[in-house]
């Protein structure tokens, strides 16, 4: 397994992390316990030491599953947990909630969920507009000092929100939407992330499933399936991305005897200081991690990468349908303290 650091953690981290939002189930027509927890300790004892989950995975249930998984047979000493804070739900709604209180009393839940006395990577789910970004900064610096948390990230940040957080408490990772068809941080995150030393964890590797080379044009998806609600999963477009799959899949072939879901994860990989987080529920869906370990992608590969998406997919769209709206909160003491909800459907994390 090829590692990397992230921040000062005792333990190298896996350049490829388990995702774990489909093992929660929430918005992935739901999971399996058992097999959420055989395919955590799957990924474990092949070598995939970072586990990437949320709260919100499943409102707490992939944080138990990673938590039960991993406290047997000594797998927690050997993982590295990487979870986030500020989103909250409310009946089944969703909100951002980056609020002293509300990172306090999550940490706190995390901690219980995981069966961990620290999270080594803690990162703020999504910016919280209601909040200024030093307040939310300050409030993880503290738990850094205290030894809650022992290393810090934001997911779904810009420069300038990472700038803001880095002028209060230090910043080791940062989690982005990227792969070969969502590729925007290229433009400002990434570079940013490699000048100041930063760790990037891409979430959707596989583009959710679409670069694995297992949807077909007859795919359909259930309305609990977040895939039903992406643009690049219906027709026309849907067309041009299998398209372009099918290509990547005879050049992969052709030049290295490899899958399509080998390029793209290999692509991640070879893009910066990068963890390509592989999202599975089924110990089965981590067979292949061999296959993208030990080789690189030449120039002349990762042009003509670059020519096929351009011949291929004429009607682009990235990940923007995933983001919550950034109208602002209004907080209160009460259970229902952030009162600016985001529909599922244009909700992801």
């Amino acid at each position: 397994m090829e590692t990397i650091d992230i921040g000062d953690l005792p333990v190298s981290a896996s350049r490829i992390g388990l995702g774990t939002w489909a093992i929660g189930g929430w918005m992935w027509g739901g999971t399996s316990a058992r097999e959420a927890v055989q395919t955590i300790q799957s990924a474990v004892d092949q070598g995939i030491n970072l586990i990437d989950t949320a709260p919100v995975y499943g409102f707490g249930r992939a944080e138990e599953l990673v938590g039960r998984a991993l406290k047997a047979d000594g797998r927690r000493a050997r993982s590295i947990i990487a979870t986030k804070v500020g989103v909250e739900w409310v009946n089944g709604e969703i909100y951002r909630n980056s609020s002293v209180q509300r990172i306090r009393q999550e940490v706190e839940s995390s901690l219980r969920r995981l069966r961990t006395d620290y999270i080594d990577l803690y990162l703020v789910h999504w910016p919280d507009p209601s909040v200024p970004i030093e307040e939310t900064a300050g409030a993880l610096g503290r738990l850094l000092d205290e030894g809650k948390i022992r290393a810090i990230g934001v997911s779904n940040f810009s420069v300038e929100q990472m700038v803001s957080f880095r002028a209060v408490a230090p910043l080791h990772a940062i989690e982005p939407p990227y792969n070969l068809f969502e590729r925007a941080s290229e433009r400002q995150i990434i570079p940013y992330a490699r000048a100041q030393g930063m760790t990037i964890l891409a979430y959707g590797a596989l583009c959710r499933s679409l670069l694995t080379g297992s949807i077909t044009a007859a795919a359909t998806f259930q309305s609990d399936d977040l895939r039903s609600m992406d643009p690049k999963f219906q027709q026309p477009r849907l067309g041009q991305y299998l398209a372009a799959v099918a290509a990547l899949q005879q050049l992969a072939r052709d030049r290295y005897g490899k899958s399509v879901l080998a390029l793209a994860i290999r692509w991640v990989l070879d893009s910066g200081p990068t963890i390509a987080l592989w999202g599975a529920r089924h110990p089965s869906q981590l067979l292949s991690v061999g296959d993208v370990l030990g080789w690189h992608l030449d120039t002349d590969t990762l042009q003509a990468i670059d020519r096929i998406l351009l011949e291929t997919i004429h009607d682009p769209v990235g990940p923007e349908f995933m983001a919550p709206t950034e109208e602002p909160a209004i907080h209160s003491d009460s259970t229902q303290s952030l009162r600016r909800s985001t529909s599922h459907a244009s909700t992801a994390f």
